[in-house]
C-alpha cells in the first residue's frame, strides 16, 4: 500500500513538472513572438533630417493667380515638399527645383503623388503670374506662392527661415540670401523631413518612396 501511495505522488509530481514545461515553453514563444513583433515594427529611417513631431512650419495657405485658395492639407495622400526662394536666384534655386523635376520623372507612376511647393522670399518681383511662368518649366504640379510682405514675414517665422535682400547696382537689381532646403511632408500632411540643399537626388528619392510606402 505504501508502495502504491509513492507511487501515485510520483507520478502526480511528474505531471505536474510536465505541466510546468508545457507553461513554461508557451511563455517562451510568447516572449520571442513578442520579440519579433517589436523588432518588425522598427521606425523608418531616412536620408535627411528628421523632424517629425516639430512644432513648426504646419500652416501654410496661399490665393493663386486665379484667386482660388490652396492649404498643404489639400494634398493628403501625397508627399509634399515646400522651398523658399525667388525667381531670380541664379543657381540654388533652379538647381533644386530642376532635382524635384527630375525625381518626379525617376518615380514614374509614383510622380503624381509628390507636390512641390515655391515660396517666394522676393514677392515685390515675384507676383503669382511670374511664380506662375517661373514653376511651370519644371512642371504642371509644382506651386508658386507669393505672399504679402507681412504674409512673408509670418511665414520665416513660421517656418524657421531666414531671407534677407541684398543690395545690387540698381534698385531692382538686388538679391537675397536665404534658406535652402525642403521640407518634407507625409501623405498626411505632417511634417517628417528637412532636406538641406546639395541632398542627393538618390537620397531624397528614397526618403519620398518611404513616406509614399508608410501610407
Amino acid at each position: 500500500m505504501k508502495r502504491l501511495l509513492n507511487a501515485g505522488r510520483d507520478l502526480k509530481s511528474a505531471s505536474t513538472l510536465r505541466g510546468l514545461g508545457v507553461l513554461l515553453t508557451c511563455m517562451l514563444c510568447w516572449v520571442l513572438g513578442s520579440s519579433l513583433v517589436a523588432c518588425s515594427q522598427k521606425p523608418l529611417s531616412f536620408n535627411a533630417i528628421d523632424i517629425t513631431g516639430a512644432d513648426y512650419a504646419k500652416n501654410l495657405a496661399w490665393t493663386d493667380s486665379k484667386g482660388e485658395v490652396h492649404q498643404l492639407s489639400d494634398f493628403k495622400g501625397q508627399v509634399s515638399l515646400v522651398f523658399f526662394g525667388y525667381t531670380q536666384c541664379p543657381d540654388v534655386c533652379p538647381t533644386s527645383m530642376a532635382d524635384m523635376k527630375a525625381i518626379k520623372a525617376s518615380l514614374g507612376e509614383l510622380g503624381p503623388l509628390v507636390q512641390v511647393v515655391f515660396v517666394s522670399v522676393d514677392p515685390e518681383r515675384d507676383t503669382p503670374a511670374v511664380l506662375d511662368a517661373y514653376v511651370s518649366n519644371f512642371g504642371t504640379e509644382f506651386w508658386g506662392v507669393s505672399p504679402k510682405l507681412d504674409e512673408l514675414k509670418a511665414l520665416a517665422k513660421d517656418f524657421h527661415v531666414f531671407y534677407q535682400k541684398v543690395d545690387g547696382p540698381t534698385p531692382t537689381s538686388y538679391s537675397m540670401e536665404h534658406t535652402a532646403g525642403f521640407y518634407i511632408y507625409d501623405t498626411k500632411s505632417q511634417l517628417r523631413l528637412f532636406a538641406r540643399f546639395g541632398s542627393s537626388q538618390e537620397a531624397m528619392t528614397a526618403d519620398i518612396k518611404a513616406l509614399l510606402k508608410k501610407s
